[in-house]
């Protein structure tokens, strides 16, 4: 009976062995294939790591620069305009008759002198008129040699026979001596009037000139007040200059202006091209048109050149003629100390791109005075000795950085900009034993990392052992306890039967 009863407590004792040993694998498994997985992410996350994905380094552009210089500059005003005679007007006879004479000086383009007679008409009429003047001249001085003597004979009578009286005028015949006197004078202004007419068939020139035109010629019959040619003066002609706001505020012209002297009034020079040259002429602005164009809405100022077909003409032999498109260039005030830069450095809505001392490029709003196709003229926005960029630049690489180049020698670098940490990493990374290096460094690291994980790991494996052992520990006790001995005879006697039958297996 002991020793059944000591071979069911050894059966027991195997069983909650093994049980035991079930409990702790089961807990370990968990933990174990926790730290397998850690430790072989680890691995594989080395093994396959990505290799640092590197933008390519964008290429430093060059662009071309000038410094900006301050200085003082004579404003000009550039203005376009069509050249005119001052004095043209239509030549016309103040008599009526056929036309018997044209001089050979009056054709189109011809040149003429002040008194040069240019149309005759037929004078024989007006010579009969004259005549005919001449005779009532001549009957009014009888009629009046007559009247004064009859007025000395009643005078003479009425002394004699007056007997110391006044003599009345009537008497003296004042009345018919005045009404002789006045036949007259109607009679020889009547002589100068025919005189006149007759003088008016010759048609001269009224001044120095040029014919533009030539309306009728020998044997045509014209009345009075009919065109026969239109000429024009070649003493002064004159240029009209439309002028902006900003025309008339840089060369400080007052409005209705009007020169007091040739000698004070603005110098202006007038362009154009003749015969594939540029020919030149010196004018003068003189006065201005008395009111604004409500069209252009603008200013016009009239520029004179005397005697352009002489002194005045270009090169001597060039004159101003009629109808030539010039241009203008007006000298304006002068101003001191302000920016001037190449013109193509001002970009749109009055902007200048700079580049700082690392090659920078910024944008800067400035004031603009003036410009010409070769500079612009600025009153502020950048400083003297900044360099601007003048080459062709877009808005969206403001802020980049760029090789400065010397625009009037482009060999020459004004700015080479440094070299980027990305270079600076990228050179470095091209020396093999430095990449050799850096990859053992980084082995180690997550080697060091991992072990240390697995420590962490393998740490709260055992600590949670440990609580469950004392869990399961308490909860065997307590069973044991409450367990009746009927159930524990039961036990062992199932205990034993299931050891004799492994026995007789």
């Amino acid at each position: 009976m002991g020793n059944e009863t000591i071979g069911v407590y050894e059966d027991n004792h195997q069983g909650s062995t093994r049980r035991k040993t079930t409990i702790i694998l089961s807990l370990l498994a968990p933990i174990l294939i926790f730290v397998f997985f850690v430790v072989m992410g680890n691995i594989l996350k080395e093994n396959s790591k990505q290799p640092e994905i590197q933008k390519r380094a964008r290429p430093v552009l060059a662009v071309m620069a000038s410094t900006a210089i301050s200085d003082t500059v004579q404003l000009k005003v550039n203005v376009q305009g069509q050249s005119r005679p001052r004095t043209e007007i239509d030549l016309v006879p103040e008599v009526g008759g056929k036309i018997v004479s044209v001089s050979t000086k009056f054709i189109s383009g011809g040149i003429f002198n002040k008194g040069d007679v240019l149309y005759r008409i037929d004078p024989s009429d007006y010579q009969v008129a004259v005549v005919r003047a001449e005779a009532t001249v001549a009957r009014a001085q009888q009629v009046l040699m007559r009247e004064e003597s009859e007025g000395a004979i009643a005078k003479l009578d009425w002394d004699d026979l007056g007997g110391g009286k006044d003599a009345t005028a009537l008497t003296l015949r004042h009345p018919q001596l005045l009404e002789a006197q006045a036949s007259l004078q109607s009679a020889e202004a009547d002589l100068e009037n025919a005189q006149i007419r007759l003088r008016r068939t010759a048609v001269t020139a009224p001044f120095n000139g040029q014919v533009r035109e030539k309306f009728a010629d020998i044997g045509q019959f014209v009345n009075p007040g009919a065109k026969l040619g239109r000429i024009f003066s070649t003493d002064i002609a004159e240029v009209r200059l439309a002028l902006s706001d900003a025309d008339i505020a840089r060369i400080n012209l007052p409005l209705a202006y009007v020169a007091e002297s040739r000698e004070t009034a603005p110098d202006v020079k007038l362009s154009a091209t003749i015969g594939g040259q540029l020919r030149e002429w010196d004018g003068k602005i003189m006065r201005t048109d008395a009111a604004y164009d409500p069209l252009t809405r603008s200013m016009y100022a009239i520029a004179e050149v005397q005697d352009p077909y002489g002194v005045g003409a270009a090169n001597g032999n060039f004159p101003l003629a009629p109808g030539l498109f010039v241009d203008a260039a007006i000298d304006g005030k002068t101003i001191e100390n302000v920016i001037i830069i190449p013109r193509d450095a001002l970009r749109p809505e009055d902007k200048v791109y700079t580049v700082d001392a690392e090659g920078i490029a910024t944008s800067n709003d400035v004031t603009v005075v003036d410009t010409n196709p070769s500079r612009a003229v600025l009153l502020n926005g950048i400083a003297a000795g900044d360099l601007v960029i003048v080459s062709a630049l877009e808005k969206a690489q403001i802020s980049l950085t760029f090789r400065v180049l010397d625009i009037n020698d482009p060999t020459k670098i004004l700015i080479e900009p440094k070299k980027s940490e990305r270079e600076k990493k990228k050179d470095k990374s091209s020396d093999p034993l430095a990449a050799a290096k850096k990859k053992v460094v980084d082995s180690k690291k997550s080697y060091a990392v991992a072990k240390k994980e697995y420590a962490q790991a393998k740490k709260k494996a055992n600590q949670a052992k440990k609580q469950k052992k004392k869990k399961k520990k308490k909860k065997k006790k307590g069973d044991a306890d409450k367990k009746p001995e009927g159930e524990q005879s039961v036990d062992n006697k199932d205990a034993s039967k299931s050891k004799t039958k492994e026995g007789a297996n």
